[in-house]
Order: C-alpha cells, then structure tokens, then sequence
C-alpha cells in the first residue's frame, strides 16, 4: 500500500483484537466458539444482527449488509479514510510506523489528515494555555472563583481541563505568532474572528474544551462571564476539518465505559449540566453542544443502551428539545424517560443547592415519556373542554407514531383515553383517521433512499464472482486458478477486480483475508466477502468444484476469444500481400483455440 510500509499494515492486523475494538462502539456477546453478536452500530436495530469473528478478525451485518476488517470499521465509524485508520489503529496500540518513500509520515504526504493532526495538536495546546490562565493567573482568578462558586471541584476542574480566555484580545495571536503558526494556518484554525483575524474569538469566557471520542480536543466552547446583550451567554466553535457539531457529544469520551455498565445514558443541556452529573458520580451523562439532539448522536450511544434520560432544561426551548429528542429516540426504538427538575432551574443549581444526592434521586425516579408529555398537554391545554382535549389529543399522535411496536401504540392510546377521560373507541379512530388523511395528502412521494441503497450494496452473483469468492473463503486454493487462469479470462467485472487483488497478494507473499479486504476499493465487495466467510458458505466447496468452475471460466474465455477471432474472419476482406498473411494468422489463431477447447 502507498505510503505506509506494509509491516506496520500487517503488525495492526496481527495486534488489534476486532472484538475489543469494536467493543468500545457497541455492546458485543459471545456467540459460538469464534462468533460475537451484537446491534449494528451502523444501523438501528433491537435485535443484533451484526456478527464478529475474532479469529477472521472480520465483521458482518445481515441486516443492513455492511462487512470489513478493523481499517474499513474505523474508516466507517471515524469518518477517515484507510491509511488514516491504520495510523489511528497504530497509535492506538502504541505501534511504530514505519513509512515507504523515505521517512516521510502519512501526515507529511497527506494535507488533509496533516492539517486535521496539526489543528487538533493546535488546541490541545490552547487548552493548556487556557487551563494555565484559569488555575494559575490573577487574570483567572474571578472565573475560577465563579466555577468554584457553582460547586465544581479542582478535581472535576482538571479531568475537564476547563479554562479562562483572557480579556485581551490580541495576546492569543501574539502568543500563537511566537510559536512559528502561520496567519494562514491559524485563519483557518476557528480560534479568531473572520474579519478580525488578530482578534481572538473566544475573549473573557470560561472555556469548556470539546474532545473527540479519543479524548484529543477537536474544539472549543465559552461560557459568558459578564453579561453583554450583544455577546450570547454560550459561544461554541463551528464546524472544523477536524470537528462536526452534529456527530460529537461533550464528554462521550469520559462517559462511553460507564454508559456501557450502566446500560443507559443521560442526555443534558450543556457544559456545566454534564460535568455537574459526572461530579455527582453519574459518569454517562453527555451533551449535544448546544444543538438539538441529531441521528448521529443517538448512534453513538443507541448500541449500549437499553435505556435514554433527558435532562434538558424546564423553559420553553429546553421542553421543545425534549419533544424533538423523544420522538428521535423513540423511532430509533429506544426506551425514553424525562427527568423533572424541582428545586432548582437546572442539574448545576439543584448540585450547588442540596448536594449530588439530588441529582441521583432525580434520575432515579426519572418517569416514562408518555407521562411526561401527557402531564404537559394537561397543563397547555384547557382539558376541561371538548375543544381542549381534541387539541391535547391531537398533539400527543406524533408520540403514537413514533413507536415501532403496535403493542406500544395500543397502549399509549389506551393510556391517551384514561389520562383525558375519552372513548378508547374515539380515540383510535381519530388516530387512524389522522393517519389516512396524511396518506391522502401526499400525492408523491420521493423514491426512498434506503431503498436505492439496498438495491446498490448487492453485487450480482455471476458464476463466475462466485469461483472466485470461493477461493476467498480457501485461499489455498489460488494457487490451482492462477495456474490456469489471467485476469483476461474474466468477463464479469467484479470477478475480474478480485481476483486481480488476490494476485497482488499472492506475489507479496501477503494472501491474507485482511490484506484482500484492505485492497477492496468497492464496499460492497467487502461487504460480500465477509458475508461468504462469516456464514460459510463455501465451507463445502471441494477442489473438483474449484477445477471445475476453473474450466468452465477458462472454456468461456476461448470461445469469446474465438468468436471475436471469427467476426474479424468474417468481416475481413484481404486485398494485399500483407492483407493475406494476415488473414492466415487469423486462421491459424482460430485452430490454436480450437485445439484448446477440444482438449
């Protein structure tokens, strides 16, 4: 492979135990002698489809098709491309790499995982400045003061690595300057103003550094010390080449072992609401940055869990957030519950006020959803009326909708009707009607992507494919095609692209399931192998049947051979010397092929 040597490829591969990797991004559980079984982290699902082979060191889904090694899972997850996950993996297991092309590092060959690494080394070194300025500084002093004030420990103050941005505005610049950043490097990095560049974009703020799942900071976020009505209370940084908003949650990469044990996870409003959870001991608390909750957040927590707590704040935006999330995480089929603040206007205060117990018996006695919300209809409908429970009925039939159990909606709809004191009867057939009238307004519908995906992601399965996936699954079986086959003997394409890949592996000594998959470019021919090797498919498939398809791919090769050797005869009309001797070498190539398809 380009750029990194092939034994750092091959030690990752030795060294990296796909189980336990795969391990910290959903829950996995024995499942055979070789076999672990467990819900795909690509997709959602309550039953586990998803298959990993420790032995293979391959994984498998066969509910939404997806299959690789521990490269293509990493690219998958982290959104990077294969050379970039061999050096997270290589980092990971404390793995030398060792590089092609002199001692050039990927970082150095590559401009973007080298601005992404630099970017990321870039606030890592902020972060100790700013922790620096508020532990350390008179400067500090008055911010420190203020976490300290709102209960937060030295202790929590440190894991968090939680900071002060001065007030001046251009020292950041200066100090980066002296450092040798460029202005170039450092306009882009989201740490100043874009039409100011020498003036720093975060100034006089407690600053909550954001991490990735690593725990590298990736970006940053500023809590308002005084107030400015034209400065919001929270400044967070957009999305970075190095950062998404939408795909990362605020302490996930403290929370994810205790969200695993725990089987449950806390989703709360912000920067102090979390790390005030976590002071309190629950440790799988996490926040969405400020943003509604998105589909990518719950991915990463919806393989652990068995159970989701909302934490969001009791104002009007806070009740919207928890509408949104609970629908989200509902169609996601994950059970949700609402904790109800009293005491306090949020976790922090409730912590300052009486203590981590509070925040500990307010999630224990966190109630379901459905009584959540039907408690709010009551109070922002006027039930007492036909009018106002026709509104508060209406209103709670998204809920309804978003379960996947009919048994669920059966239910909610029964508890719908006791809760406002209404005919089941009624109810159910406003529901229905409710859902035949938005059936009979869309007059089109867009073809579902979902769909289109499933029709792509499955190669057809020629005869040909097939021989070769079945070398895949007995790689020592190539030797016996390759003796009697070339890639030019391959007319389906894909069959021709793999067995090209096994040929490269075999010529560097490297015919290893893993070294196929790290060459496969198409996933869906990923996908494919590591379906055949993890059902077996081929586990009886004899060497007749391998010299057999063997034949049969080398006869259909000679006869397109002669036919194309035929049309030109036909078609061919010798009017010179040359044209002759030509055409003898026609006739001549044409009983070649005829001698071999006799044999």
């Amino acid at each position: 492979m380009p750029f990194i040597d092939s034994e750092t490829i091959d030690a990752v591969s030795r060294t990296v135990d796909i189980v336990s990797l795969i391990g910290e991004y959903t829950k996995l559980e024995p499942s055979g002698v070789d076999s672990f079984k467990g819900c795909c982290p690509f997709h959602h699902e309550k039953t586990p489809s998803f298959s990993v082979s420790r032995d293979k060191k391959v994984y498998h889904c066969f509910g939404c098709g997806v299959g690789g090694n521990v490269f293509t899972f990493i690219q998958e997850q982290e959104k990077i491309g294969f050379l970039e996950s061999v050096e997270f993996l290589a980092r990971k297991l404390n793995i030398p790499i060792k590089y092609k092309e002199g001692s050039a590092s990927q970082s150095e060959l590559d401009p973007t995982f080298k601005l992404k690494r630099e970017y990321m080394e870039l606030y890592d070194r902020v972060t100790t400045s700013f922790h620096y300025w508020l532990t350390e500084t008179p400067q500090g002093k008055h911010a420190l003061e203020y976490i300290t004030g709102r209960g937060i420990t030295i202790e929590t103050i440190n894991k968090f690595r939680l900071g002060y941005a001065p007030k001046e505005k251009t020292w950041l610049k200066r100090f980066l300057e002296k450092k040798n950043f460029s202005d170039d490097f450092l306009k882009g990095s989201g740490l100043f103003s874009r039409n100011y560049p020498d003036i720093a974009f975060f100034t006089n703020r407690l600053m909550f550094p954001i991490f990735d799942r690593q725990g590298d900071v990736v970006a940053m976020g500023g809590r308002q010390l005084e107030k400015s009505p034209n400065s919001p209370k929270y400044l967070n940084s957009g999305d970075l080449i190095q950062f998404k908003k939408g795909e990362t949650l605020y302490a996930f990469n403290f929370a994810r072992k205790a969200i695993k044990e725990a089987k449950k996870v806390v989703f709360c409003e912000g920067y102090m609401d979390c790390i005030c959870y976590h002071q309190s001991g629950i440790e799988y608390a996490v926040a969405p940055l400020g943003t509604s909750l998105t589909e990518e957040q719950i991915k990463l927590v919806s393989p652990f869990v068995e159970e989701v707590i909302l934490s969001f704040d009791s104002d009007k935006a806070g009740e919207k957030a928890t509408w949104r999330a609970i629908l989200m995480l509902r169609k996601a089929g994950l059970t949700t519950k609402v904790i109800n603040i009293e005491g306090g206007k949020d976790p922090a205060e409730l912590m300052l006020n009486f203590g981590k117990e509070a925040l500990t018996g307010m999630v224990n006695n966190a109630i379901l959803d459905s009584d959540f919300l039907l408690s709010r209809l009551g109070d922002l409908y006027p039930v007492d009326t036909p009018e106002g429970k026709a509104k508060a009925i209406e209103a709670f039939f998204p809920y309804v909708e978003s379960l996947r159990s009919s048994v669920q909606k059966d239910a909610c709809l029964d508890q719908l009707s006791r809760t406002f004191n209404i005919r089941l009867e009624a109810v159910r057939k406003d529901f229905h009607n409710r859902r035949n009238a938005e059936n009979g307004r869309i007059k089109y519908r867009e073809p579902d992507p979902t769909q289109h995906k499933t029709e792509e992601k499955n190669l057809r399965l020629t005869a040909e494919l097939r021989s070769v996936l079945a070398i895949v699954a007995d790689l020592n079986r190539f030797r016996t095609m390759r003796s009697q086959l070339t890639e030019n003997d391959f007319e389906d394409p894909y069959a021709k692209e793999l067995y090209i890949i096994l040929e490269e592996c075999f010529s560097q000594n490297s015919l290893s399931l893993n070294s196929i998959l790290n060459r496969c470019k198409d996933r869906r021919m990923s996908s494919l192998i590591t379906d055949i090797v993890t059902n077996g498919e081929f586990a009886d498939y004899t060497e007749k049947a391998v010299n057999d398809s063997v034949r049969l791919i080398k006869r259909r090769s000679l006869e397109r051979q002669r036919d194309k050797v035929l049309e030109l005869i036909r078609t061919f009309k010798p009017l010179t010397e040359d044209d002759k001797e030509y055409m003898d070498k026609l006739l001549a190539e044409k009983m070649q092929i005829d001698i071999k398809l006799r044999k």
